[in-house]
């Protein structure tokens, strides 16, 4: 038999779908990656086609051996790591979904939302503190699959008798990779980790099991609903019939930022990333048991490795970062590429006193308020597009501040360095940036693919392809880390004019409007 030489990662994200294999030494060997449709039916809704998402990852396991010339016989296991609370549900016996897939992004369930909120038992806070929060650490929220999965049972006929026969399965997009990359109809294993568990509404985050609470008052047949598992642990082999075309362990499962979290080895309590992607998610290791935010973040399931304790996180999460930035490209043509945005950014000091908050579905952590929506204010005759570039890039360091205020109040512990990862780090100026604003270190990692990499080391530690997270290998070093370059009065000065942008983007659609709380 050829030597275990490698680990693959399969990493499932909004936009597109990639596998990168890494060697002993945590450095990417080969890759592939292919995008996928984003479909808009409505206003505010978003949905994916989850038979082409399957269709993309087939197609980057195979672009990843061939671009290598790696043999499946020289890979020790698979990973996955995917887009967490978009909700799949499908046919057991074909394997075909029976509705697109619902995105984390989308709203179309905040009317359901609203009306939950106003249940008697159920009321939550401004701030989520509540019955949900106390049972699985989230809040009432669009965002969170629990409630999509209700749409689709409602909306499609029949679908909530079949899902109680067990004839349908729901998974997040790791549970419909692993069921599908293990046989699918012919024996798929249908499972989940505890990081992706813990982002459905429906996991009870001290037990780590279904909580029976939370599913009647849902309407969620548990017919339907995947095994809790660990995240490094061996669910099943790829079928032989499969892209790998080999039986290969797949021993990890991780949704993503809870990766990139692993992948940045933030294993002590207080250690803290942030990935900078469409959205921003900061979390902060909290050790093995829950803490539970008094500040507007959330609690969740960072990760747990075979029968050891889960460790866990808090989280926050904004919607539009780097979406912002593809929004000035794509809507407003003021940047031909993203990465112009670096480039004009430089050319001016600073923003002119713009600032752009980019609320465009709400603003989430920590205010969670639906019924804010995007804003450019501060504008006069002086700015130019170079202004509104460097708004925007600002815009992303203030929502990352405004995360690491909650979670300093919550841990009481003031952040000292912020890891980083993701596309938008590659911005050295944006990194700059956000270590003038948050008034601390910024760790940028030389392997920025650290979600993949987070994936990578789950899988390769259940089958003893690494020995121990003390023992994972570093990706060969070599992290840049920015430091603060302006006074505490400048930096508090343009943090005082953000908290007042954010006022103004704030009750600018009612009730009625926005069909929510």
């Amino acid at each position: 038999m050829p030597e275990k030489r490698y680990v693959a990662a399969i990493d499932q994200g909004t936009t597109s779908s990639r596998c990168i294999i890494w060697d002993r030494g945590g450095l990417p060997v080969c890759s592939d990656q292919r995008e996928h449709a984003q479909i808009f039916p409505k206003p505010g809704w978003v949905e994916h086609d989850a038979a082409e998402i399957w269709s993309s990852v087939r197609e980057v396991i195979k672009g990843a051996l061939a671009a290598g010339g790696v043999s499946p016989d020289e890979i020790a296991a698979v990973g996955v790591t995917n887009q967490r609370e978009t909700v799949v549900i499908w046919d057991r016996a074909t394997g075909k979904p029976i509705h697109n897939a619902i995105v984390w992004q989308c709203m179309r369930t905040q009317d359901f939302c609203g009306e939950w909120l106003k249940t008697p038992g159920w009321e939550q806070d401004r701030l989520g503190r509540g019955r949900v929060k106390d049972i699985t650490g989230l809040l009432i929220n669009p965002y969170f699959s629990g409630t999509k999965i209700k749409w689709i049972l409602d909306s499609t006929p029949g679908a909530r008798e079949r899902a109680s026969r067990g004839e349908l399965l729901f998974g997040n997009i790791d549970s419909w990779l692993i069921w599908n990359l293990t046989g699918g109809p012919n024996g798929g294993v249908h499972v989940t980790d505890v990081s992706n568990a813990s982002r459905t509404l429906l996991m009870d985050i001290k037990t780590l099991e279904w909580s029976g609470e939370m599913t009647r008052f849902l309407d969620i047949p548990r017919a339907m609903l995947p095994r809790i598992m660990p995240s490094s642990a061996v669910y099943g082999n790829t079928s032989p019939d499969g892209p790998f075309g080999a039986e290969i362990p797949i021993a990890g499962d991780l949704g993503d930022q809870q990766a990139a979290l692993f992948g940045q080895s933030c294993f002590g309590r207080g250690e803290a990333k942030n990935t900078y992607g469409t959205g921003c998610f900061m979390l902060m290791n909290v050790g093995d048991s829950p803490v539970f935010s008094g500040s507007g973040l959330l609690s969740t399931a960072a990760y747990k490795l075979g029968n050891e304790k889960c460790v866990y996180a808090l989280e926050g999460s904004v919607a539009i970062a780097g979406a912002a930035i593809q929004w000035l490209r794509d809507n407003l043509r003021i940047v031909d590429e993203s990465q112009d945005s670096e480039y004009l950014a430089n050319k001016v000091d600073d923003s002119g006193g713009v600032y752009f908050v980019p609320a465009f579905s709400g603003l989430y952590a920590p205010y969670w308020d639906t019924s804010a929506r995007g804003a450019i204010v501060g504008l006069t005759r002086y700015i130019r597009k170079e202004h509104i570039v460097r708004a925007t890039l600002e815009s992303i360091c203030y929502e990352t501040r405004d995360m690491v205020e909650a979670m300093n109040a919550d841990s009481g512990a003031p952040l000292s360095v912020l890891k980083v990862d993701g596309g938008a780090v590659k911005n050295s100026l944006l990194m700059q940036m956000q270590s003038d604003i948050l008034g601390a270190r910024v760790a940028r990692p030389a392997v920025n693919e650290t979600t993949a990499l987070g994936a990578a080391y789950a899988a390769g530690l259940s089958v003893g392809f690494w020995e121990s997270p003390a023992k994972l290998p570093s990706g060969g070093g070599g992290d840049v880390t920015f430091s603060p370059g302006i006074s505490d009065e400048k930096r508090e000065e343009g943090y005082r004019g953000w908290k007042k942008a954010i006022e103004k983007s704030r009750g600018w659609v009612n009730d009625e409007e926005r069909g929510a709380h």
